[in-house]
C-alpha cells in the first residue's frame, strides 16, 4: 500500500489514538461511568488510528484518492 497520509496527520491520528486508548481503559477500569459498550468500541478506533497513524497508510485514503503527503 502506498503511503498516503502526511506527517502532521499521523501525528494527530497516534495523538488521539492514544487518547482514546486511555478512554477506552478508563471505562473498562471504572474509572470514568459510561457505557460498557463503549470502551472496546473506542478500543478499537484507538488502534485503527494507531496503526494507520504509525504506518502512514490509510485505507480509506486510498479508497477515496486522497492524500495528505
Amino acid at each position: 500500500m502506498e503511503r498516503n497520509v502526511g506527517s502532521t496527520d499521523a501525528v494527530v491520528r497516534v495523538l488521539l489514538g492514544a487518547l482514546l486508548g486511555v478512554a477506552s481503559l478508563a471505562i473498562l477500569g471504572d474509572y470514568v461511568e459510561a457505557a460498557a459498550i463503549l470502551s472496546p468500541v473506542l478500543g478499537l478506533v484507538a488502534v485503527i488510528l494507531l496503526a494507520t497513524g504509525l504506518t502512514n497508510t490509510c485505507g480509506l485514503y486510498s479508497v477515496l484518492g486522497v492524500s495528505t503527503e
